[in-house]
């Protein structure tokens, strides 16, 4: 590996590349396994195949203690629960059939609300797996603070929507900025002293007009606290109101997004963002051409669900496994700031339970196989830039034929919404 973490490999006798053994490992490049090339400028891409299982979000609970402006239970009708230790102890031990992946404990509850947070952490440590978390950080106490770093955990993501206090508790109803940054700063202290160290701290923020102003100085507090790792996400909208809030309306339909070789091209260098230069760039990226910094295609994003591209998979609080955080469960958003979709409803899909099925079976399910095929290849209709139909208000099928669950309305997919 040169400095600069490129590897270099060799073409064999037979034209074959051979690529380096950890390589092949750490992507699940097992023979006969399928996997998609991407042509781009001066290389290849090569994708994850879909075999291999690298991630599992793990939710330990769908319950909170916050009724945040943001959250999709402000408009769903879901049984509430918490995971057991039962199903928690399958789930561990379905994994070792596995290399291990990352275990991101999250997904639409407070996981610090489960009484055996720590003890699950320590589970899946147990693993040798990577281990992540993320929280709103009001129950984050001394004690728990200390049993999450005994466990093993790696990464400890926090959400911040607001560095001042009314900004804070304007989003996240029911929390004390205060309080949290006090919390967070203890769970720092509470470290072992080292060069890099763990757990890193991770900050989470979701961006809509109301609180992007304050943006820089989230990230000044992230800095204060010692966070390595910082996420910003757009909001999906998941009540009518807060369409109003959205900060993507353009970008979804905007030919700076665009696969390059549809529309005309521009070439940006790295260069200061200053006053100097705010104004023109500015500009060049309202220009109507696709845009590249530094030889790094915006457009890239588009078409490519984060989960299926990292290998994850989901799994709910009552071991219910699913492709995808989105698809754990039934919930209604909506598209963009306009009517021109109106209400979303989006089914959950559920490929089984691990409470009945092994994890091993469920991935290798033929069925579900083909669905992260699917998804990967991505033919499905343009909803989220199309002018709106009525197949556009539901996931159940496409105007392409493809029938349930389809994605064409999946804002993950067109990298607005952003998961750790």
């Amino acid at each position: 590996m040169n400095p600069n973490g490129a590897l270099r490999t060799h073409v064999d006798e037979e034209g074959r590349l051979v690529l380096p053994p950890d390589l092949v490992a750490g992507y699940g490049l097992r023979p006969g396994a399928s996997v998609c090339i991407d042509p781009i400028e001066n290389g290849l891409n090569l994708r994850r195949p879909v075999t291999h299982l690298a991630k599992v979000y793990v939710e330990p609970t769908n319950q909170c203690n916050l009724a945040c402006r943001t959250c999709v239970r402000n408009t769903w009708d879901e049984p509430m629960g918490q995971m057991t230790d039962a199903t928690f102890g399958r789930i561990v031990e379905d994994l070792r059939a596995f290399s291990p992946p990352t275990v991101f404990f999250g997904g639409f509850g407070e996981p610090l609300s489960h009484p055996h947070i720590a003890d699950m952490v320590a589970g899946a440590k147990g693993l040798g797996a990577q281990v992540e978390l993320i929280t709103n950080g009001t129950l984050l106490s001394e004690d728990l603070s200390r049993r999450l770093i005994a466990a093993g955990l790696d990464i400890l993501w926090v959400s911040l929507d607001g560095a001042k206090p009314e900004s804070y508790a304007d989003v996240r109803l029911g929390a004390a900025l205060p309080q949290v940054l006090t919390n967070v700063a203890g769970f720092r202290a509470a470290r072992q002293p080292a060069y890099r160290p763990t757990p890193e701290i991770g900050i989470a923020f979701v961006a809509m007009k109301r609180n992007i102003a304050d943006l820089p100085d989230v990230l000044r507090l992230g800095s204060r606290l010692g966070a390595t790792r910082y996420q910003v996400t757009n909001i999906l909208p998941y009540t009518a109101d807060m369409r109003a809030e959205t900060l993507y309306a353009a970008a979804l339909n905007d030919l700076t997004y665009l696969p390059s070789r549809w529309v005309p091209r521009l070439d940006l260098p790295k260069i200061d963002v200053s006053q100097v230069t705010r104004e023109s760039l500015y500009r060049a990226m309202r220009s109507g051409r696709n845009i590249s910094f530094a030889g790094q295609n915006l457009g890239r994003v588009n078409d490519r669900c984060p989960f299926i591209e990292s290998g994850a998979t989901a799994i709910g609080w009552d071991g219910s496994l699913s492709p995808c955080l989105p698809l754990l469960h039934n919930h209604v958003s909506y598209l963009d700031d306009l009517n021109r979709f109106g209400e979303r409803f989006s089914r959950r899909h559920a490929v089984g339970s691990i409470i009945e099925r092994d994890l091993s079976d469920l991935w290798t399910d033929p069925e579900y196989v083909a669905f992260r095929e699917r998804v990967q290849v991505f033919d499905f209709s343009p909803c989220t830039f199309c002018g709106g139909c009525e197949m556009a208000e539901g996931n159940e099928e496409d105007c392409f034929g493809n029938a349930f669950p389809t994605c064409g309305g999946c804002l993950w997919a067109q990298g607005v919404i952003r998961c750790p």
